[in-house]
């Protein structure tokens, strides 16, 4: 066989096979059910890829080639041996997959032999994961691989020097590593707040747990949310789970824990691995379950019906009617509100007034002027009642105006930003997401909300940067617990960016006039205010007008418990 008819067949054997588990019971009839939503739970049916290992006579570049594509199968355990069978004796046990992720673009990839037995291989990576399985988004960076390989006793070559990780294209990413949500505890133990992590489905439970009990917070998120796991308790290294049911073996030092303590932990695990299908938790030292209930914690969700300002008044919109929130109602008709955003208990409302200005009313039928600097931004409200207010020409004054006390600065907030287009907190307090220009771009960030050594101070963490978005930010907005909605006018084009924070990104067309959304209650609720007071709806990738006349389209920050 020539060397040209030896490189065809290796690469068409090398084809990824697919299979799909549990195709048996597919039904052959009945209605057509809907996809998983973004950030939804997997169900029971997984997709699993086996490519093909070495092939006798491979050239080093067919060797590196097929220990990349090997990438796609973790099998049992992730101990990815499929591609360690492309590696040396001596350097399979030293080689690490877990380390991360490099996601690129497949076809960008371009291997050459650049000696004997070196191999380098140009990618253009479009997003990483590390070691914990923490997301980053990269702007399609090129970057080189270099593989070192020998030729074995038996001739055959294999890799004795690689990177450790391993390279997935972006459309394989998603179905060989799923989002999982790790979750840790607001301020005050009230709310849970998602730490997205992409973990392969075959160690889901135990990677959680890990996660969670074994490991460190992602660090953009470290100073603003608390785990009820207390240093030194440590999980052991595999989570059985059967028929739902996640066994989680702890060591000795939890038992020093008291039962608030315990309830707060039992409710981290449930609600984490309940991303991952499991239904209930047992925690255990030495094989003795341990009593615990999981504490309660707060719902982000908010009511199904948009909340709208009309010239018939305040309130939730259903059909032509609308649907008063008590006392805050009443004082919308006292001031000229611009931009609404209602507390989770629909007692405080933070606005920015026709006049500019930013301001606070309550329940009570009273309202404040906070903010009188020029150039404000519609502002965001926190859990505590805090509205937070910045200038657009300068993002690092932001302010916090309490419900007692003086206004606060916030510390670090938006390094290297020249600009800022809009921002709005977490339903949860815990994080603030913002359009700022960066390096003569608009992009998206989000910001871990942490408090400083001294008391009353408040401080954004480092940024991570969720997206470069490739026009001009016109709203943003939390659409649920681990999704910020964006509008982006782009040329002659406006999109709404659905991004996860800590995953990738989708987008959809929207009418070109919007100029405002609002999440509902799932991804497939958001809703948009065209200029003109259209009310706009999501149906599918289209959108209807649902209303007219809406003088503004308000975000909340959930529901009375």
């Amino acid at each position: 066989m020539t060397a040209g008819r030896r490189l065809f067949a290796w690469l068409g054997a090398a084809l990824l096979a697919v299979v799909l588990t549990a195709c048996a019971g597919l039904p052959t009839s009945g209605p057509v059910n809907p996809g998983r939503a973004p950030g939804e739970a997997e169900g029971s049916q997984e997709v699993f890829f086996r490519p093909v290992g070495p092939l006798p006579g491979a050239t080093p570049q067919q060797i590196v080639e097929g220990f990349i594509r090997a990438g796609s199968a973790p099998g049992a355990g992730a101990r990815w041996e499929r591609a360690r069978e492309f590696l040396a004796p001596g350097f399979r046990s030293a080689w690490r997959p877990s380390a991360g992720v490099i996601i690129d673009l497949e076809n960008d990839r371009v291997p050459v032999e650049t000696g004997e037995g070196l191999v380098s291989v140009s990618l253009t990576v479009v997003g990483t994961t590390d070691a914990r399985g923490s997301y980053q988004q990269a702007d399609e960076a090129a970057t080189t691989l270099s593989y070192e390989l020998a030729q074995q006793d038996d001739g055959e070559w294999r890799i004795t020097a690689a990177p450790d990780g391993v390279v997935l294209d972006r459309a394989l990413f998603p179905s060989v590593f799923h989002e999982y949500a790790v979750m840790y505890f607001s301020p005050g133990w009230e709310y849970l707040v998602p730490d997205v992590r992409w973990f392969p489905t075959t160690t889901a439970a135990t990677s959680i747990v890990d996660a969670l009990v074994n490991r460190s917070k992602s660090d953009w998120l470290d100073g603003a949310v608390f785990s009820a796991f207390p240093e030194g308790v440590e999980a052991r290294p595999t989570v059985p789970v059967s028929a739902g049911v996640a066994e989680v073996e702890l060591t000795e030092s939890v038992l020093a824990s008291d039962t608030q303590a315990l309830d707060r932990m039992q409710a981290q695990l449930e609600a984490s691995l309940a991303t991952a299908n499991v239904t209930a938790v047992q925690m255990s030292v030495d094989g003795t379950p341990l009593e615990a209930t999981a504490a309660p914690v707060r719902s982000t969700r908010i009511p199904g019906a948009p909340l709208v300002l009309t010239e018939l008044g305040f309130g939730y919109l259903a059909g032509d009617e609308l649907e008063p929130v008590a006392g805050l109602s009443d004082v919308m008709t006292t001031v000229d509100p611009v931009a609404i955003q209602t507390s989770a208990d629909r007692d405080l409302a933070a606005l920015l007034l026709r006049t500019g200005e930013v301001a606070r009313v309550r329940d009570d039928r009273t309202s404040v002027v906070l903010d009188e600097r020029a150039g404000l931004l519609d502002p965001t409200i926190g859990p505590g009642g805090g509205v937070w207010s910045v200038p657009r020409e300068d993002p690092s004054a932001l302010r916090v105006f309490p419900l007692a006390g003086e206004p606060i600065d916030v510390e670090g907030a938006f390094p290297d930003a020249t600009g800022i287009e809009a921002f709005s907190l977490s339903r949860d307090g815990t994080r603030l997401a913002a359009v700022v220009t960066a390096g003569g771009r608009s992009v998206l960030w989000v910001a871990g909300v942490g408090r400083g050594a001294d008391e009353g101070t408040i401080v954004l963490d480092e940024p991570l940067l969720l997206s470069v978005l490739g026009g001009s930010g016109v709203d943003v907005a939390w659409l649920d617990d681990q999704t910020v909605g964006v509008l982006v006018r782009q040329d002659d084009t406006t999109v709404v960016l659905e991004q996860a924070v800590g995953g990738p990104g989708t987008t959809v067309v929207a009418p070109r006039d919007a100029a405002s959304l609002a999440g509902g209650t799932s991804l497939s609720n958001v809703r948009l205010r065209g200029e003109d007071g259209a009310l706009y709806v999501r149906r599918g990738s289209t959108w209807q007008q649902a209303a007219a006349g809406i003088r503004v389209l308000a975000t909340q920050q959930g529901a009375p418990q």
